[in-house]
Formats: C-alpha cells, sequence, structure tokens
C-alpha cells in the first residue's frame, strides 16, 4: 500500500510540474513556486522513506538507507522534471532556484522523518 501511495504522490507531482501553468490559476504571493516545489518534495521524500522503511523491515541501520536513498531519489527526480519542462513545455522553464527548493524540501522530510522516527515506525 505504501509503494502505491508514494507511486500516486509522485504521478500528482510530475502532472502538475508538467502540465501548462497557465491552467493553473495565478496566485499573488511571493516566491510561491519555491514553496510549492518545497513542499512537493517534502511529501515526495516522506512517501518514500515511508515505503522504503517499510521494505527495509525497520532495522537501524536500514533505515539510514531509507532516508539516504528518499533523498536521492527527490533530488534526482526535481532535476528530472526541471529538464523535462525544458524540453516538454512550452509555459515552463528549467529553473536551478527549483531544484535548490526541491533539495531543501528533501532535507527538511528527512530531518522531519529522523525527529518522528517513533511515529513513522508506528506506520
Amino acid at each position: 500500500m505504501l509503494l502505491i501511495w508514494a507511486i500516486i504522490c509522485s504521478g500528482i507531482i510530475t502532472y502538475f510540474c508538467l502540465t501548462d501553468s497557465s491552467n493553473i490559476p495565478a496566485v499573488n504571493f511571493p516566491s510561491i513556486d519555491k514553496i510549492v516545489h518545497f513542499c512537493f518534495h517534502f511529501g515526495f521524500t516522506i512517501s518514500w522513506i515511508l515505503f522504503f522503511k517499510k521494505e527495509l523491515k525497520g532495522k537501524e541501520a536500514d533505515d539510514y538507507k531509507a532516508y539516504l536513498v528518499s533523498f536521492i531519489f527527490s533530488v534526482f527526480f526535481g532535476i528530472t522534471i526541471e529538464i523535462l519542462q525544458s524540453i516538454f513545455t512550452v509555459s515552463r522553464a528549467s529553473d536551478v532556484t527549483d531544484v535548490l527548493a526541491n533539495a531543501l524540501g528533501a532535507i527538511a522530510a528527512v530531518f522531519s522523518a529522523i525527529a518522528f522516527k517513533k511515529q513513522i515506525d508506528r506506520i
């Protein structure tokens, strides 16, 4: 079930990042784009951490593998999305600061997962 959830989260992020931006309502809020990227990758990374922790059976050493793999996956996913935006969309462009916001969201997710390890282990 956690794999399905992680894939659904990934699909939703992919859709919203590759859809024509003119279809998205404009919001007059400074840096909203970066906040959205941060939140997307926070959720993306948490969903994959949950999956990998379950798959690795929650062994202490394997917890850190789940954190690392999820973080790396999130960063590469974000970079790939930025590349795909520049190739397949006309209303979007690649942006290094989006990649930075993605990575910061992933880092925050890893630290949150470590801080809430007991709660996450109950899932």
